[in-house]
């Protein structure tokens, strides 16, 4: 759903509330406190989609546990903000988003890490098929220097300050990354066996030592990247492109945010690629902000 949709659809709290509440309950409202149905709708002037329990005593909206519990912000900068970040493949940094809503920066990060929080529950089935797994580390932004003698390659992955990654995804289907915490045998092994279904799956990965550890869990082909970027159908291509894009993210939008937030980064950007076939990826955010 684009911006002019959303605009149009939502324009102004109490129809926001109403597709809410169309959202999470259907026809039958519940308490989310004690998931009693026997609740009564509030006749409050000035607000909105009150309700009480008669079970647990408890007043709430459609709001509570969720991510736009207790704010004071109008659900259609909320709406048109979760638009923003869904449609922007290489994401947005939060003073972009503050321009485009009129907030203030902290407001408009505090908003965009609600949503990236949202998409980082999400879960699904284990990876199956061609899977193929990698790692990355993302950071750093090597800068040139006015004499010719400054211009020098920086220190790439390992050994460096920047933040390792390591991912599996599908071909043509889902990606699963995180920050890795071990890029050890031990740590990669607990990762794809975790990630990836072994029966009926084919792991294809680099030449790095540490994925020997996997091959007697799973089918392996590796592709030695000292000879070759591919070799037939035996890539790791698909990967490599799910890493361009967090790195264009950071190198375009964000620049910098710290290892604490990083999750919360890879997270969005597993989302939009999951959901890239989506044709209406509003609407599957909204459900899974109730699910």
């Amino acid at each position: 759903m684009n911006l002019l949709a959303i605009f149009s659809r939502f324009p102004d709290q109490e129809s926001c509330i109403e597709y809410l509440e169309k959202v999470r309950w259907g026809d039958e409202p519940s308490c989310p406190y004690c998931g009693s149905v026997n609740v009564a709708r509030k006749g409050e002037a000035g607000r909105v989609g009150r309700w009480n329990c008669h079970s647990c005593k408890s007043s709430f909206n459609v709001l509570a546990k969720t991510i736009f519990e207790k704010t004071r912000i109008p659900l259609q900068k909320w709406f048109l903000a979760i638009g923003l970040v869904i449609n922007a493949k290489k994401s947005l940094s939060s003073w972009q988003l503050s321009r485009d809503l009129d907030l203030n920066q902290k407001t408009a990060w505090y908003v965009q890490q609600r949503i990236r929080a949202a998409m980082l529950t999400e879960e699904g089935e284990l990876l199956q098929g061609i899977v193929e797994a990698d790692e990355t580390y993302v950071g750093g932004k090597p800068r040139k220097g006015n004499k010719r003698d400054d211009d020098k390659p920086t220190k790439r992955g390992r050994g460096t300050k920047k933040v390792p990654v390591i991912g599996a995804v599908e071909r043509g289907g889902r990606v699963v990354a995180r920050v890795a915490e071990d890029l050890t045998g031990k740590g990669i092994y607990r990762f794809l066996k975790s990630t990836i279904d072994p029966k009926g799956s084919l792991l294809i990965t680099d030449e790095l030592s540490a994925y020997n550890a996997a091959s007697g869990l799973f089918t392996r082909a590796v592709i030695n990247h000292r000879e070759r970027y591919s070799d037939g159908a035996t890539h790791t291509n698909t990967i490599e492109g799910f890493w361009a894009l967090i790195k264009r993210a950071w190198y375009g939008s964000h620049h910098h945010y710290t290892r604490k937030f990083m999750p919360l980064f890879v997270a969005e950007s597993c989302w939009k690629y999951n959901q890239r076939q989506n044709h209406d990826p509003f609407a599957f955010f909204m459900r899974r902000c109730f699910a």
